[in-house]
C-alpha cells in the first residue's frame, strides 16, 4: 500500500478523529476511503475536499460527521474498554491489510497478540446438527493446538462451537454490529469468555451500531480476510459461510468442506464446495497439511484491485463534461471492471478514476470487489 497516511504505521489523535471522520462520512467505505487517502494525502485534505468532488459528480455535498460526533463515539468506545486499530499499525491483522478494501479502522475489545496471529477460519450452519458440532469442536481445539487462533462470526452453532472449543488456544471473534451489540444476545456470555480467556472481539461498525442483514456478508469478508485458510462444517445451499468461502476464494485464502450427507440439506452447501475445488476435510490434519504447503507470498499479494496507480494522477487534467457525460452513459446497474471502462472510453486512466471518485461521492456510482463499478440503485 502506498500514499500518504495510509503506510502510516502510528496514527496521532488528530489523525485518528480524521479518519474516523472520513470512513464515517456519507458515500465513503474502505475501498473508497483508500482511494481518498492516496489521491490527497491525508484524511484532513480529503474531508476537505469531499464537497467539492461530489458537487463535480452532480451529487449534493455528503454528510460529514461534525468533530463532537466522532469524539462522542471514541469516548463510549474507550469507557467500554474498546480501542481504534489503524491499518499500517501493529495490532491490525497482517493479512487482512491485503484484501479488498480493508477496514481503515477497527474496534478491537481483548489482546492485540491473539490478532496478529495465524488463524485459521471456521464457519457453518447455525442450525447445526449435534454430530457437526462435535466435529467442529475437535477441529477448533486440534487446529488450536497446531498454533493457529480460529477465528468466527460468534453466530449460534458452528461459530459459537468453534469460539467455545478454542478458548484455551486463542479465539477470534468478528461482529457484524458495535461492539457492545453482540448478536445474537445469548452469546453474550460467550463473548466474555472469550475476553476472558486472552481472545479479541473485533468490528469496523460505529459503537453502538445495531447489525441488520446486510451487514453479515460485509462481516465475512473479514473473517476470511484475518485468515489463512476457511473450514466450511454444515452450509446450506443458499448459507452465509458459501459467501465467506466465495470471499477466501477472492482473497486467495485456502477453502476446506467438510462433506456430508446429500440427504442433508445442510451438507449441500459444502458438498458443492468440495465439487468445485475445496478441500475435502476429514480432520485437522487435512487443513494443517495442506497450510504448511501454501506459499506464502500468495497470501500478500494485494487482491483488492482498488488501488490505481496514482503516480501521474494529481497532473491529470481537469475532466471535462463531455468526458463525464461520456463515462456516465457506459455505466449501468450491472458491475463492469474499471479496466474495461478505461480501454472503451479512450480517456486515460486516472482521468477514468478521478471521474469515478468523483460520480461515487455524489452517490451515483457505487464500487465492489474486483475492480468492478455500478450505478446505485
Amino acid at each position: 500500500m502506498s500514499g500518504g497516511e495510509f503506510s502510516a504505521t502510528d496514527l496521532n489523535l488528530a489523525q485518528r478523529r480524521d479518519w474516523l471522520r472520513l470512513i464515517r462520512s456519507e458515500n465513503v467505505g474502505p475501498a473508497t476511503f483508500r482511494l481518498l487517502i492516496n489521491r490527497y494525502g491525508s484524511a484532513a485534505s480529503a474531508l476537505a475536499a469531499l464537497p467539492h468532488i461530489a458537487l463535480r459528480g452532480g451529487g449534493k455535498a455528503p454528510t460529514i460527521p461534525v468533530l463532537e460526533d466522532i469524539e462522542r463515539e471514541l469516548e463510549a468506545l474507550y469507557r467500554y474498554g474498546g480501542r481504534l486499530v489503524a491499518v499500517g499499525e501493529s495490532d491490525y491483522p497482517p493479512l487482512m491489510r491485503h484484501i479488498h478494501g480493508p477496514p481503515p479502522l477497527l474496534a478491537v475489545m481483548g489482546a492485540g497478540a491473539t490478532l496478529t496471529r495465524e488463524a485459521v477460519g471456521i464457519v457453518g450452519a447455525r442450525n447445526a446438527s449435534a454430530a457437526g458440532m462435535t466435529l467442529t469442536k475437535r477441529l477448533a481445539a486440534d487446529i488450536g493446538e497446531a498454533g493457529f487462533a480460529i477465528v468466527s462470526g460468534l453466530a449460534r452453532g458452528i461459530d459459537a462451537a468453534a469460539h467455545s472449543a478454542s478458548l484455551k488456544t486463542g479465539t477470534i471473534a468478528v461482529l457484524a454490529g458495535g461492539l457492545d451489540n453482540i448478536y445474537p444476545e445469548d452469546n453474550r456470555p460467550l463473548a466474555e469468555d472469550i475476553l476472558a480467556n486472552s481472545g479479541v472481539l473485533i468490528t469496523e461498525m460505529p459503537f453502538g451500531y445495531e447489525p441488520r442483514g446486510r451487514d453479515f456478508p460485509r462481516r465475512n469478508r473479514l473473517i476470511s480476510g484475518i485468515a489463512r485458510g476457511v473450514v466450511v462444517v454444515e452450509a446450506a445451499k443458499r448459507s452465509g459461510s458459501l459467501i465467506t468461502a466465495r470471499f477466501a476464494l477472492e482473497q486467495n485464502r485456502e477453502v476446506f468442506a467438510v462433506p456430508g450427507s446429500p440427504m442433508d440439506p445442510r451438507a449441500e452447501g459444502v458438498n458443492a464446495l468440495i465439487r468445485d475445488g475445496a478441500t475435502l476435510t476429514r480432520d485437522a490434519i487435512d487443513v494443517i497439511e495442506q497450510l504448511r504447503t501454501q506459499r506464502p507470498e500468495t497470501l500478500l499479494e494485494d487482491t483488492g484491485g482498488d488501488e490505481p496507480d496514482y503516480t501521474d494522477f494529481a497532473a491529470t487534467a481537469e475532466a471535462s463534461e463531455d468526458d463525464r457525460t461520456r463515462l456516465a452513459e457506459m455505466l449501468s446497474v450491472t458491475p463492469v471492471s474499471v479496466d474495461d471502462l478505461i480501454v472503451q472510453s479512450g480517456l486515460a486512466a486516472g482521468l477514468v478514476q478521478t471521474i469515478l471518485l468523483e460520480l461515487e461521492i455524489a452517490g451515483r456510482v457505487r464500487r465492489s470487489s474486483g475492480q468492478l463499478v455500478y450505478l446505485s440503485g
